[in-house]
């Protein structure tokens, strides 16, 4: 993955955070319930390209990992998670979430549809395009 991706997916996840937190302070209603959630999948998307150098190999791999994980949060918010494991942190709380939905899977399912789009273009241009460790005389004029 190459470095100018990577400090955009940087960019991408420090906004939509600061979106997420002002969502979570001050939003009520469907904003608060359903787009913090679309969004929520999006962040987890963009932190995840900011931090691992590996290109997308398999098109749609990381979206459904970071979907089945969503899915995976979810249900344990309906199995009880913080009432069993006696979670009274705040902030803990809210991160797991308390409250199992259904509309919340498909508020995910939705939020993955861009970090799909990205993906697939993000596997498809870096296929067709050189590689600069292989050929750095092509790498270094971009």
């Amino acid at each position: 993955m190459s470095r100018r991706i990577r400090i955009g997916m940087a960019i991408a996840s420090a906004v939509l955070f600061g979106i997420e937190v002002l969502i979570g302070m001050f939003a009520h209603g469907w904003v608060r319930s359903y787009l913090g959630d679309v969004l929520v999948v999006i962040l987890l998307y963009t932190l995840w390209r900011t931090v691992s150098p590996m290109k997308p190999k398999h098109g749609l791999l990381l979206p459904a990992g970071i979907l089945l994980f969503a899915f995976a949060v979810e249900f344990l918010q309906r199995w009880g998670f913080c009432d069993k494991f006696h979670i009274t942190n705040r902030l803990l709380r809210i991160l797991i979430g308390t409250g199992f939905s259904v509309i919340d899977l498909l508020s995910y399912c939705i939020g993955i549809v861009p970090c799909m789009l990205c993906e697939l273009r993000l596997h498809y241009t870096t296929k067709t395009l050189p590689d600069a460790s292989i050929h750095p005389e092509k790498g270094a004029a971009a």
